[in-house]
C-alpha cells in the first residue's frame, strides 16, 4: 500500500462518528503523510487543525487525479541559464545512481547482497533545485516527468 492508498483509507476512517479522541491518531498520520506530499503546506494545517473532512477529501482527490501540467512559453521566473540546468541535470544523475546503487547493494535472507539489477527508474528530483528547474528540463527532453512529481531519464525507458 503507498502513501495516497493509505491517505484514501485515513479519510474512510475520519468520516465515520466516533469519538474525537479515538480519531486523533488517525488526523496526526494524515498530517505527516501529507506533509510528505506535493501539497500547499498552509493548506494541509489549515485542515489537520481543523479536522476539515471534506477539505482532506478534496487534498487526497487532487493528489490522485493531478491536473495535468500546462505547456507554453516560459514564463521569465522560469528561465534559467544553462550552467543552473546542467548542474542539476548532474545532480539528478547522481542522485539516481546512488539510490540504484543503494537497492541493488540490499542484503538478502544470506550474507550476500542479492546480485541483482535495481528496479529503480524514476525518482522525486534533489530539493536543491526549484521545481521550474525540472519542468525546463523536461520540456528540453533532458527529463522525463512520469508523474506525481516523479522524473525518469530518457535513456532508460
Amino acid at each position: 500500500m503507498n502513501a495516497l492508498q493509505k491517505l484514501r483509507q485515513m479519510v474512510g476512517e475520519v468520516r465515520q462518528p466516533k469519538d474525537p479522541m479515538q480519531v486523533l491518531p488517525s488526523w496526526q498520520l494524515i498530517e505527516r503523510l501529507l506533509r510528505r506530499m506535493p501539497v500547499d503546506a498552509a493548506e494541509v494545517g489549515r485542515v489537520c487543525a481543523a479536522r476539515d473532512v471534506a477539505g482532506l477529501d478534496a487534498l487526497v482527490s487532487r493528489l490522485e487525479a493531478p491536473a495535468p501540467a500546462v505547456s507554453g512559453p516560459p514564463v521569465a521566473s522560469e528561465q534559467h541559464s544553462r550552467d543552473e540546468l546542467d548542474k542539476a541535470l548532474r545532480a539528478f544523475r547522481k542522485r539516481l545512481k546512488v539510490m540504484r546503487l543503494a537497492d541493488e547493494s540490499r542484503l538478502g535472507g544470506r550474507q550476500l547482497t542479492k546480485g541483482r539489477e535495481s528496479e529503480i527508474d524514476a525518482i522525486i528530483p534533489p530539493h536543491e533545485f526549484p521545481d521550474e528547474v525540472w519542468r525546463a528540463l523536461a520540456r528540453e527532453g533532458r527529463l522525463i516527468h512520469t508523474g506525481r512529481g516523479f522524473y525518469s531519464l530518457p535513456e532508460d525507458t
